[in-house]
């Protein structure tokens, strides 16, 4: 099975899949830069006072916050009057480590289903949402809508590697190595893993292609990919019991 998740962060999934008896291969579709100002969070972060909701969609997200919360020397109590959002139990738990806690988890680690948690309590509210420099327009859209002040900062940006392209290409044209299963955990990984493959698209025929969740499927479609593993739960342990159950042995009719 090949993961494609982050370096930093694909240890998680892959050790998850080696435990189900899976040969597991690593390359990042996916690389967690800075962004090239801080300029708009230091902003945010130096006017916390003002907002009233905290919203944060990744775990990347919670790291490069508190990384620059550090950086500007703010102090707990800066972000303790802030009623806080996050999307699912993994940012829900990198918030809990660093001693904050979290109001709001929606039942659905989605968009659309934070938007549905939040919709009837921030009309008239400050929100501020912590994001990666190219994501979903969701929630600022509609929680606009329902009557909120939202403004999103940039906290890091999300590239693909370069030095992955070579890799995935010589994986795919080996017959022995060539994996049967591709992981995805955003649609950020799908868009990626279409630009490292480039117009070779023929290149994964017959290599089936696993997914986290309805929106990082929906992306897979919206470029032309199969789907042929879904999360029902959409996260990490949801996707590895997906995979499981999708390779489960069938039993003949007596």
């Amino acid at each position: 099975m090949l993961v494609g998740r982050a370096r930093h962060q694909a240890s998680a999934l892959a050790n998850e899949l080696r435990k189900l008896g899976a040969t597991v291969i690593q390359i990042p579709f996916i690389e967690i830069r800075k962004p090239r100002s801080f300029k708009g969070l230091d902003s945010a972060l130096t006017n916390l006072a003002t907002y009233d909701w905290l919203i944060l969609t990744s775990v990347n997200g919670v790291e490069a916050l508190w990384e620059r919360i550090a950086t500007l020397r703010l102090t707990k109590a800066a972000i303790q009057h802030l009623q806080v959002a996050a999307i699912g139990p993994a940012t829900r738990k990198a918030i809990e480590q660093r001693g904050r806690k979290v109001n709001v988890v929606p039942k659905e680690y989605v968009a659309e289903s934070v938007v549905r948690s939040l919709r009837q309590r921030v009309q008239g509210k400050r929100v501020l949402l912590v994001r990666a420099k190219i994501a979903r327009d969701v929630i600022p859209r509609e929680l606009r809508k329902a009557g909120a002040e939202v403004d999103v900062v940039e906290a890091y940006e999300t590239i693909a590697p370069q030095p992955s392209r070579a890799r995935l290409r010589s994986l795919l044209q080996d017959p022995r190595r060539r994996p049967h299963l591709v992981t995805f955990t955003s649609s950020s990984t799908v868009r990626n893993f279409a630009a490292l493959l480039g117009a070779n698209k023929a290149s994964i025929q017959g290599v089936g292609l696993a997914s986290i969740g309805p929106v990082t499927s929906s992306t897979l479609r919206e470029l032309g990919l199969r789907v042929d593993v879904e999360a029902a739960e959409f996260t990490i342990p949801g996707l590895v019991e997906a995979i499981r159950l999708a390779n489960r042995p069938t039993r003949r009719r007596p």
